[in-house]
């Protein structure tokens, strides 16, 4: 979640009606932005292309800036947009997409009093010792305040902005319209897979209660794990709007760099690795979302803080068992168990001819780099995140194969993604290899 200090508050379009208006005035903008581009370009003797007019600063501001004013799906859909088709969407597009990953604006105050109000009914502060309206965080779907009850806890409340669950399914196809008819989006792209995922997930994680249960579920598994540390969760003060948790309070892990030296950064990576692995191998739960904002760090302590629990996805035994063989398959340079674990996972159509078959298996290979290096992998200084992103667009264009990854693949593809770039950023150097050697098959 975004730190909300810099951002100033902006009310959240509530009604359907008002929010596509939002959505044409920004269509509308965009074309005025061509137009104007074009008349400049055209004044110094140059000949414009559709694309340069389209993606210029000030067109891509306008798209990031009323996405992030809606908030909601319409914000969520372009998160996704700029972490799971960077390698084919224009870089000039991702870069500004990726500002909505941080940039939510917090709700006004009569329209979050409001919210209080309709969820906790008339004189819900005497319940309050003290109650924080400045929000601690800003996100898609909801805000973070802090609160001490009378009885003495300490809170954190997930606020959600009014109108966000209802609005999930027209916001999504709304701005998929936008993007296609702006041709913000490339032609050959067929996203309409993961945008019909991303309605099922954003509903989901729309579902407070649901994000409680997951809560005390992770507590239950990592009761025996001191490493990590999470929030208790409280329905006493849960609504459907509004999530009530027990305030946690460490470093951001994406602000760690100069904070902690190489040892600890390695080990913050080597928790979060080691997470996953538990999550897909022995849990069969993933906690998919790759936002950084979800990771704390306490130094003092040196334990790992799991916040948000939102976009979590249940993963089924097959599934399981396949990405074990895949990554095994890696490790041991066994390309045909590499394949039959795809084709377990649903990679493979009948229709996939077999030179497109090798280049995902190449892509795989790349992507699972950091497992088959038998020592401490520097993700500081490897350009993984690059060779991937240039072997999927290759994969796209030269071999002529759009193939939208089956939704399990698709979540999980994300949340692995997300943590390779926090290594890279943290400068992190682990044994990947070592952590998954508990979970090869003898």
């Amino acid at each position: 979640m975004a730190d909300s200090g810099k951002n100033k508050s902006a009310s959240v379009p509530t009604h359907r009606l008002s929010r596509f208006a939002r959505l044409g005035s920004l269509a509308t903008g965009v074309a005025g932005g061509m137009l104007a581009e074009g008349a400049r370009q055209l004044a110094k003797g140059n000949r414009p292309n559709t694309r340069d007019m389209l993606l210029t600063p000030a067109n891509a501001k306008r798209v990031a800036d009323q996405l992030a004013q809606l908030r909601g799906a319409a914000m969520k859909v372009g998160q996704l947009l700029s972490m799971d088709t960077g390698d084919l969407l224009p870089e000039e597009l991702t870069q500004i997409l990726s500002r909505l990953r941080s940039d939510a604006k917090p709700m006004p105050f009569s329209q979050l009093t409001k919210i209080l109000h309709d969820n906790w009914g008339e004189g819900w502060n005497k319940s309050f010792k003290q109650f924080s309206f400045e929000p601690i965080a800003a996100a898609s779907i909801g805000q973070v305040h802090s609160a001490y009850t009378k009885d003495g806890r300490h809170l954190a409340l997930k606020i959600q902005y009014p109108g966000v669950r209802e609005s999930i399914s027209s916001d999504v196809d709304n701005v998929a319209t936008l993007l296609r008819v702006s041709g913000l989006i490339p032609k050959e792209v067929d996203f309409k897979p993961l945008l019909d995922e991303a309605k099922i997930q954003l509903q989901l994680e729309a579902d407070y209660a649901l994000e409680g249960k997951w809560i005390q579920t992770y507590t239950e598994l990592l009761a025996n794990e001191p490493d990590y540390e999470l929030p208790e969760y409280y329905p006493d003060y849960s609504t459907e709007n509004i999530l009530a948790m027990s305030f946690v309070g460490g470093d951001q892990v994406e602000t760690l760099g100069q904070k902690i030296n190489q040892e600890q950064r390695n080990r913050v990576v080597s928790l979060l690795m080691s997470l996953l692995f538990k999550e897909i191998f022995e849990f069969k739960l993933v906690q998919t979302d790759p936002n950084f904002a979800n990771y704390q760090y306490d130094i003092e302590s040196e334990k790992l803080i799991l916040l948000d629990f939102g976009a979590t996805r249940e993963y089924s035994s097959k599934i399981s068992s396949a990405y074990r063989s895949l990554m095994q398959g890696a490790i041991e340079e066994n390309r045909d168990a590499m394949e039959q674990a795809a084709t377990d996972i649903g990679f493979f159509q009948e229709f996939i001819q077999q030179p497109q078959r090798e280049a995902v298996l190449d892509l795989f290979e790349t992507a699972c780099e950091p497992l088959t290096f038998n020592g401490e992998y520097d993700f500081g200084t490897s350009n993984l995140a690059k060779r991937i992103r240039e072997s999927g667009m290759a994969l796209s264009t030269q071999q002529d194969y759009w193939h939208t990854p089956p939704a399990d693949a698709l979540f999980l593809h994300r949340k692995l993604a997300g943590l390779y770039l926090l290594a890279a950023k943290l400068k992190a150097r682990v044994n990947m290899h070592q952590l998954f050697l508990p979970y090869m098959d003898s």
